[in-house]
């Protein structure tokens, strides 16, 4: 909307990209800031609390925490998008899309855990079903916008493989992308602030690099694969940038409001999409490399259990098992937010070192 009071009345700071993306991250930022408050004493009101599993080590102190603050931060992004994007672009519609129905999921999910009183929701075929049918919905519709599907492999110049030919192929690729990453947030999402800073580190490199890869110049200059259009993208993810500052003034420890699966869910999603559209499907590794320690580790415990009958860690995911190991709270939490700043350093650092 702010674009049209330059097309149409012609005041040139509404033009520029960056601009536009700055206001859409303080617009976000002042909406979740100013709305949560009230979502806090509406979610007490209604005893709409976090289902806490009493195995969690520090579980007393977090039964009376209200969740579902997902919703809060995902409606004011899409405000904040809505009044600050060219509404006819693609990539961005699609980008709103993931960001709503990926969070109408989680909410549900939500939802039923409340009611029940119970720490599971809806069913674990349910809910991967739902997401599998999303994920793939997305993957054909950018498919059928004609998005390069090269895989690219940090710090090499060229494509690894090129699945043009096959477009089933880079379907099914997506789609594993998006259930891979949705999932590995939704269980990085279990201290206070734990998935949020990862989640903000993430999101500020993937927008670099949607930044980039929209500019004809600096992805021509950088080598990087051109996606027309696709600059656009980089305003919605600064308005979620923005809402998750806003959100975190709340959810730092300890914490007022949890995000619930309508948070994780509506970021894991919206990281994944923003990894597929800039070509950084394998360099999401590294980006989210919070998520992917706390997934393998569940993975490995699993595993282990199954095949050795002996257990790796002392509690699955890994920040319960240092929570067992008596490590207080903030100490987890900061050492994992000082990991996923240093491996997004040097996420971008693949961006010249080519």
């Amino acid at each position: 909307m702010l674009y049209y009071l330059y097309s149409d009345f012609g005041i040139n700071v509404f033009q520029y990209l960056t601009f536009r993306a700055g206001v859409s991250f303080f617009l976000a930022f002042f909406l979740c800031s100013f709305m949560m408050p009230y979502f806090i004493n509406w979610a007490k009101a209604k005893k709409a609390n976090q289902p806490i599993s009493t195995f969690v080590p520090a579980h007393q102190g977090k039964v009376n925490t209200p969740t579902m603050g997902g919703m809060v931060f995902l409606l004011s992004t899409v405000i904040a998008s809505v009044l600050s994007v060219k509404l006819n672009n693609n990539y961005v519609i699609l980008g709103l899309i993931v960001l709503i129905v990926f969070g109408l999921i989680g909410a549900r999910d939500d939802y039923m855990k409340i009611s029940a009183k119970k720490n599971s929701g809806m069913s674990a075929r349910l809910k991967f079903t739902l997401l599998f049918i999303v994920a793939a919905l997305i993957s054909s519709a950018l498919s059928f916008n004609g998005l390069d599907s090269s895989l690219y492999v940090p710090f090499m110049k060229k494509p690894l493989f090129y699945l043009g030919d096959y477009p089933g192929l880079a379907i099914m690729f997506w789609t594993l992308v998006f259930l891979a990453t949705t999932n590995a947030v939704n269980i990085t999402d279990g201290l206070d602030g734990l998935a949020t800073v990862p989640s903000i580190c993430a999101l500020l490199s993937l927008s670099v690099f949607v930044y980039i890869a929209g500019n004809a110049e600096l992805s021509r200059y950088l080598l990087w694969p051109r996606v027309v259009d696709a600059g656009e993208l980089f305003i919605v993810s600064m308005a979620l940038i923005g809402s998750l500052f806003g959100f975190l003034w709340y959810n730092c420890h300890p914490a007022q409001v949890f995000m619930g699966d309508s948070g994780s869910l509506g970021i894991g999603g919206f990281i994944a999409y923003m990894a597929i559209v800039s070509n950084n499907e394998v360099l999401l590794i590294l980006i989210g490399s919070i998520f992917v320690i706390e997934t393998l580790s569940v993975i490995l415990q699993i595993g282990s259990y199954k095949t050795r009958k002996k257990r790796i860690f002392l509690m699955a995911p890994i920040h319960h098992h240092f929570e067992a190991k008596g490590w207080a709270e903030n100490k987890i939490i900061v050492r994992f937010w000082v990991i996923a700043i240093l491996s997004n350093i040097i996420a971008l650092m693949s961006i010249k070192i080519r």
